[in-house]
């Protein structure tokens, strides 16, 4: 029945009344996630057998901001309007820059759509947590997640002077000032040398321009020939260290992970002298 109600949507565009929505036996609701940052969320805060499926994103050891272990615990979906309908769920999370299209057509058979946007700063994270937390019927839970991400983020607050600091992400870009990597820097007591230097969000940064103006650390979260380059090494003033891909695009427990990171990086780096200016 729920088949041939999604082909007539799709391909003839006629106008059925949603399907009554029923829940899970235990009252809470059933979700599918096609964003793999709310999928580490939902992961946290909902019940396993609510998640009917994150996407598949997640199961990609190059885009997953998970750990991969975690990941494999739930189905895999590649989103399209098929597979979910397949899955039944009440709710369906997706990502704001979710075609309209698919949104409509999810609406249309019945399905609560929630789209989540890209968090720019630790608040913003905090409060998507909130919200899927609530969307899944444990708000409790968002409130200790939440609670780990704050003690993380103040256990991180350095003592000293900002350290002049660049990210060189996948591609050889740098992260700009909105991003929310920058606010996790920021907080632990990275200053972004890249920004400094005029340099903006997904800007390209060659390798000739930071042997000419190096930080005082470099974070390597690229592959690219550059980023491997053995001239980085004769930087004596310049320490190197590798930081993980995962790190870089989502919040919620991700920061947790993230602030570790960097507070273990700049207690390496604690006794070296600051290179350059900011």
């Amino acid at each position: 029945m729920r088949a041939t109600l999604a082909a007539c949507l799709l391909l003839a565009g006629c106008a059925a009344p949603p399907p009554e929505r029923t829940g899970g036996g235990d009252g809470l609701p059933t979700v599918v996630s096609l964003n793999p940052c709310t999928d580490a969320i939902l992961a946290e805060v909902a019940d396993p057998a609510q998640v009917l499926a994150i996407s598949h994103y997640s199961h990609d050891p190059a885009a997953t901001s998970m750990p991969l272990g975690d990941a494999r615990r739930f189905r895999a979906t590649g989103g399209t309007v098929e597979e979910v309908l397949a899955l039944d769920p009440d709710v369906v999370v997706g990502s704001s820059f979710m075609a309209p299209a698919t949104r409509s057509a999810l609406g249309r058979l019945g399905l609560r759509v929630e789209t989540v946007g890209i968090a720019a700063t630790v608040e913003d994270s905090t409060d998507q947590v909130r919200r899927l937390a609530a969307i899944a019927g444990h708000p409790e839970r968002g409130e200790a997640l939440v609670r780990r991400i704050e003690a993380a983020v103040a256990a991180a607050r350095p003592d000293g002077p900002p350290v002049a600091a660049i990210l060189w992400q996948p591609d050889g870009i740098v992260p700009g000032e909105g991003a929310l990597v920058s606010d996790l820097m920021d907080r632990a007591g990275f200053a972004n040398h890249s920004a400094a230097r005029g340099m903006g969000q997904a800007d390209y940064l060659s390798l000739e321009r930071l042997l000419a103006d190096p930080p005082q650390v470099l974070l390597v979260a690229g592959q690219e020939r550059g980023q491997k380059h053995p001239a980085l090494d004769a930087l004596s003033a310049m320490r190197t260290e590798p930081f993980d891909p995962s790190l870089l695009y989502c919040g919620g427990p991700t920061i947790v992970r993230v602030m570790e990171r960097l507070t273990e990086v700049r207690r390496e780096i604690s006794r070296l002298p600051q290179a350059g200016g900011v």
